[in-house]
């Protein structure tokens, strides 16, 4: 993946989703549990050696897999690397869930399936497209008919 170093520690200072310093171990044989600074913020998982104010790290929260370990821990590995597992250990099992919980619901993914979701079932109750007001509806790949979704294909290279 492409990315801009300044941008992305630009995104790392705004204001987090979450924060917390809790034990993470990296993906690599013979990592140990180290004490971190771990943000969220959009769909990034940042993570800061505790007295430093630049990230060390940063996971795209996309097509990865959040797991709970045990009572105050949980792992995140990515599909396309699934050997390769990021661990942290949270002071409470109540953090663990809402770490998780966040983390989940951070993703592009997520997010593109409620919309597609509450859009279908707006239509199916108002039988109006809840974004035709502002003049998205005929921009977007995905169409709502019936209470059915599309994919809208694409007439221009016909």
């Amino acid at each position: 993946m492409r990315f801009n170093e300044r941008e992305l520690v630009s995104l790392s200072r705004q204001p987090s989703e979450m924060a917390a310093e809790m034990g993470m171990r990296g993906p690599k044989k013979g990592d140990v549990v180290k004490r971190r600074l771990v943000k969220l913020v959009v769909n990034f998982l940042f993570y800061f050696r505790t007295d430093e104010e630049e990230p060390i790290g940063a996971l795209l929260l996309e097509q990865c897999r959040v797991e709970k370990e045990d009572s105050q821990t949980f792992s995140i590995t990515f599909l396309d690397e699934t050997e390769k597992k990021y661990v942290f250990e949270c002071n409470s099992e109540e953090q663990c869930k809402e770490w998780i919980d966040s983390i989940i619901k951070a993703s592009y993914e997520f997010m593109r399936r409620n919309l597609i979701f509450f859009r279908t079932e707006i239509h199916r109750l108002t039988g109006k497209d809840p974004l035709e007001q502002y003049g998205i509806s005929d921009e977007t790949r995905f169409q709502v008919s019936n209470g059915q979704l599309l994919k809208r294909r694409d007439t221009s290279s016909l």
